[in-house]
């Protein structure tokens, strides 16, 4: 290996901790679970942990607004939990990232219960305030007079709540119990790179950072011009079929919230970020929710990393939306003054899992095989999240009562009650775009509760119950052909070739529609990948390509049977949806 970065060689692997392991039995995941599946996670073969929000929370949006930034949610444990956490983790040789939300707090945390006192409260400009007149009435279907302007909260309507403390409006981008901090006062800045330090003095080595788009908006508040308000346009493209219509909704998307987003000044703040964890030993890292590479500054003076969304971005994962992703992503970096690093993902809390999300309805476990592959090929750090290695499923949840979301509980009513929508019709639509379908508990064995929890004790969100058909660690550690036991096998091969962690990146036949394949290459090893998204049996040949001119293949990974390890490039027989990994020789 070269001398690259822990964070650049490192599998990650998200961990949600209200769904991952209930240690105590009530329901909800917390840090004594988390630490009895330490084993697992390091026999799984991952290197570093990213951990949503763990401090404590009134859970209107399940961890993100944080009422105590350093300490730990009672329902997950305490600081000294967390403590043995991170040194059972390091022990183990995995690295531990916390979520860092920057941009809100919740409306209960000390800082805004201060800050909405009064106008002279020493913390009364550290949050986001503006004039305006007293609504006439609160609620859905309140008049909206006096606002400040039109904009949006991107999860529950109208972006500014009104305090009577006060006699003004404070501003969330997110829902109204997540109140924008104003980054713009010197005190804020310093109390939260506090918390940075207070964390990176225990040990994390890093920090996700959270919505960094929303951290400064439009000084000047100028209004959106979409015509319509958030329900409606959640609604309007629900209903949009005609690519004029979906076009034209995707422009109302971006029209309603640019001026909420990227505003003057972060990337200074990133630079100051940056600057703190370079105080400290063992290479901290950041890594940003956001796919914009000018947060990477000029490579080495603001975030490590950046997400590869635009991967994620597309109904289907082709050859072709694979290689056009690398060609854009892979350039813009290796454009930078410090040459940039890739970092692919295609699943977290927020999307649908990637079982439901790419599969085709007939062809499902093979299409995990091969997304599964895909990031964990491409050159770039792969995140994992928890509950892909065995093919976790969506879960609609068709019952409002048992939403947790609260963005689905509010759009449910929206619909109902704001824009006449068939009661039924209504809880599909708000089961379908909850984020709770996603975030159900993880399935550990074939048991009440999927292992998760006690058999009888009612879990925090529904347990899919199709933990009864396989899709569990327990009957998966057990079959050789599992899920599970494929990525295992796939992350060892991983680790043990250094082409697949460091080498650059060459694709080869450009115009293949059926299978996407290319080169991992370093000056001491050279890897063929070839994955097949087709229902095609595939007969190739790449006696064209240089690196593999006069070359044998040795086998290094297969989801399919090959009766020999040794293969020759002129001729290659590759079966339905197969992932072929072989090392050039």
């Amino acid at each position: 290996m070269t001398s690259l970065k822990w964070w650049q060689t490192a599998v990650f692997y998200q961990i949600y901790p209200r769904s991952f392991a209930d240690g105590n039995g009530d329901g909800i995941g917390d840090f004594k679970g988390i630490i009895e599946k330490l084993d697992y996670l390091k026999d799984l073969g991952v290197d570093a942990l990213w951990l949503s929000p763990h401090y404590p929370s009134p859970n209107w949006d399940c961890g993100y607004d944080i009422s105590d930034y350093c300490s730990v949610a009672p329902e997950y444990g305490t600081l000294d939990d967390f403590k043995t956490f991170l040194a059972e983790s390091h022990k183990r040789g995995i690295r531990v990232i916390l979520d860092l939300v920057l941009n809100h707090t919740s409306d209960e945390h000390p800082w805004f219960l201060e800050s909405k006192s009064s106008r002279d409260n020493p913390k009364a400009d550290w949050y986001v305030w503006m004039d305006g007149t007293p609504p006439i009435s609160e609620g859905n279907g309140g008049s909206r007079r006096g606002v400040p302007n039109n904009w949006q909260s991107c999860f529950d309507g109208d972006a500014w709540t009104y305090v009577p403390e006060r006699g003004q409006y404070y501003y969330h981008y997110f829902m109204k119990q997540q109140p924008d901090l104003n980054w713009r006062n010197p005190e804020v800045k310093q109390a939260m790179w506090n918390v940075v330090r207070f964390w990176l003095d225990l040990g994390v080595d890093g920090f996700r950072l959270d919505a960094i788009g929303t951290i400064y908006e439009d000084p000047s508040l100028t209004p959106h011009t979409v015509p319509m308000n958030l329900a409606q346009l959640r609604r309007a493209s629900e209903l949009a079929r005609t690519p004029a219509e979906k076009k034209q909704i995707e422009k109302y998307w971006y029209d309603m919230f640019k001026h909420q987003w990227g505003g003057p000044g972060l990337h200074d703040l990133m630079k100051e970020l940056r600057a703190i964890l370079d105080e400290y030993d063992g290479d901290r890292m950041l890594v940003g929710e956001d796919d914009d590479i000018a947060y990477m500054g000029d490579g080495g003076d603001e975030l490590h990393l950046v997400f590869n969304f635009p991967l994620m971005r597309t109904e289907r994962i082709t050859p072709d939306h694979i290689r056009r992703n690398q060609k854009e992503r892979l350039t813009r970096l290796e454009a930078l003054p410090v040459k940039g690093w890739q970092c692919n993902t295609l699943g977290n809390h927020d999307t649908s899992r990637l079982f439901t999300r790419y599969g085709d309805r007939q062809h499902d476990s093979s299409l995990a095989r091969l997304h599964a592959a895909l990031v964990l090929t491409l050159k770039g750090t792969p995140f994992l999240y928890n509950g892909e290695e065995i093919g976790m499923t969506d879960l609609i949840i068709t019952d409002p009562s048992k939403l947790r979301d609260t963005m689905a509980t509010w759009y449910y009513h929206s619909l109902v009650n704001d824009l006449g929508v068939d009661p039924a019709e209504a809880a599909l639509r708000a089961g379908e775009m909850s984020r709770d379908k996603n975030r159900t508990p993880m399935q550990w064995n074939n048991a009440p509760n999927g292992g998760f929890s006690p058999p009888g004790v009612q879990t925090w969100l529904p347990v899919n119950p199709n933990y009864k058909e396989g899709i569990n660690v327990r009957d998966q550690l057990h079959n050789p052909n599992s899920l599970l036991n494929y990525y295992k096998n796939l992350l060892r091969v991983r680790r043990n070739t250094p082409a697949l962690v460091e080498g650059e990146y060459i694709p080869l036949h450009p115009r293949a529609e059926d299978y996407f394949a290319f080169l991992r290459q370093t000056s001491a090893q050279t890897v063929l990948v070839i994955l097949n998204f087709s229902n095609n049996k595939l007969e190739l040949s790449f006696s064209r390509t240089a690196a593999l001119k006069d070359k044998s293949l040795h086998l290094l990974f297969s989801s399919a049977v090959h009766s020999h390890t040794d293969l020759s490039p002129k001729s290659l027989h590759l079966g339905a949806f197969e992932v072929f990994i072989a090392e050039v020789k």
